[in-house]
């Protein structure tokens, strides 16, 4: 069944497409990644990571999306009827995605409305986050609404609802990014000590490599961060680009697009990166750069309070920025579940997202209230602790991703072979610079290094 949904030309898939790799990923695990693995390190890793894996798997799933016209099930089903089932495994993956991705976008949101409402000061105290997620009913209430505009949204189809929406906010994404960066380098604060710190001095770090320490068992610590955060970042080995890919038409140039959307997701990542790093140096020295994932919702905060008044503008504008981010790769996520529904239940677009959105407004809610009626203590084969949320992130992520990336890469590599793909990248004369690199990734050094990442996601290693 050939997909009856298309984007209007190259500039609409580009802009849908890198809505979907820019979120979450990018403007809060990207910059905490980069501080943890030791600056300009992690992002000389992370670029030539991009370079050569994140094109492979990105031009994969895009080719093989055109190719066979069809979302993740039956792309995979017509490329080998024996594999059926890397479609279904990569139909569930968004599937697990879903359950919790409307509730960190309704935590994003309770904060922007927080800045925007004058309550910047309440959010840099250290229990905001903690009482916000705890409290039942209102994180409940964010996480609803952010699934319904998302299931609105995409209720009004790939042109008229995910294309125009993504038209709209990416470029205001873009700009505000990187005004946000350029102020973040102005500033200056001195401490009571005396001691004077600017945010040129917090870029220099960001920039700079730190290989104090390192060791081959922290290379490789980097390395794997690197390697998950393409995941996060390029939404590949979900069969969201495949979808997608299946929109776009054969007169769009499948090169250009590839370069087009890891550009823009590489260099809001970077920029992030630029945006919140000197920041936070800033206002709390290196030993707020340490803070891992409460960088975001508690450490930002806190910073923003610390500028006067500036604080609650640039705040408000980040969280907005971030609820743009979130919303349009969330938009991806329920696009991607609504278009193999619609082909395993034989339904038409609105029927199944109504359907799909009472489906996830139940399960946002049950994961929403995770961290207060439903709390539980889970021990991750990883060795960490967590709750509802983080069980499906690791699942979802952590587990099922590296695999479904390592059994696509065999499939490509050796059994449809690369020209599969390769073709499909110089469909109508275009020219596919990459190709000797491609077909050399994909055949030994990708699934290597998938196999590698998911065998220490389960923690073997450890």
């Amino acid at each position: 069944m050939k997909s009856e949904s298309s984007f209007t030309g190259q500039l609409g898939f580009i802009l849908t497409a890198a809505g979907s790799a820019v979120g979450v990923g990018n403007l809060w695990r990207f910059p905490y990644l980069a501080a943890k693995d030791g600056g300009g390190l992690f992002l000389i890793v992370y670029l030539i990571l991009a370079l050569t894996f994140g094109y492979t798997l990105l031009s994969s799933d895009i080719a093989i999306g055109r190719r066979t016209q069809k979302s993740s099930i039956l792309a995979y089903t017509e490329m080998n009827p024996k594999w059926k089932f890397l479609g279904v495994l990569t139909f569930l993956v968004p599937v697990i995605i879903m359950t919790y991705y409307a509730v960190i976008g309704g935590w994003i949101t309770r904060y922007a409305a927080a800045f925007l409402g004058g309550e910047a000061l309440k959010t840099a105290d250290a229990h905001y986050f903690t009482d916000f997620i705890s409290s039942p009913w209102i994180a409940a209430a964010f996480a609803l609404l952010f699934m319904a505009v998302t299931a609105f949204i995409v209720y009004m189809g790939v042109e008229s609802g995910i294309e125009k929406v993504s038209k709209f906010m990416m470029p205001i994404l873009l700009i505000m990014v990187i005004g946000i960066a350029v102020f973040s380098l102005t500033l200056r604060h001195e401490d009571a000590d005396g001691r004077i710190r600017t945010g040129l001095q917090g870029l220099l770090i960001y920039l700079t490599p730190d290989l104090t320490g390192l060791t081959v068992k922290r290379f490789l610590q980097i390395l794997l961060d690197a390697m998950s955060q393409l995941f996060f970042s390029l939404s590949v080995s979900m069969g969201i680009m495949i979808t997608y890919g299946s929109y776009v038409k054969k007169d769009v140039n499948l090169n250009h697009a590839v370069t087009m959307i890891e550009g823009f997701d590489t260099l809001v990542a970077f920029l992030a990166g630029i945006m919140i790093i000197p920041a936070v140096y800033v206002f709390q020295g290196t030993e707020g750069m340490g803070a891992g994932p409460s960088l975001m919702f508690i450490s930002l905060p806190q910073v923003f309070a610390s500028m006067g008044k500036a604080g609650a503008a640039v705040g408000a504008a980040f969280f907005i920025m971030t609820v743009f981010a979130t919303l349009t790769s969330c938009i991806s996520v329920l696009e991607t579940i609504v278009a193999n529904c619609m082909i395993i239940f034989r339904s038409g677009r609105k029927k199944t997202t109504l359907a799909l959105t009472l489906v996830y407004l139940a399960a946002s809610a049950v994961i929403a209230l995770g961290y207060s009626v439903f709390y539980v203590e889970i021990k991750l084969p990883n060795g960490s602790v967590g709750q509802l949320l983080d069980l499906m992130d690791y699942i979802s992520n952590s587990v099922m991703m590296p695999f479904i990336a390592f059994l696509s890469c065999i499939l490509i590599g050796w059994i449809v072979k690369p020209l599969y793909v390769t073709e499909e990248m110089e469909y109508g004369g275009a020219v596919m610079r990459k190709k000797g690199l491609y077909s050399a990734m994909v055949k030994y050094a990708a699934p290597v290094l998938m196999l590698i990442l998911f065998i220490q996601s389960t923690g073997i290693l450890n």
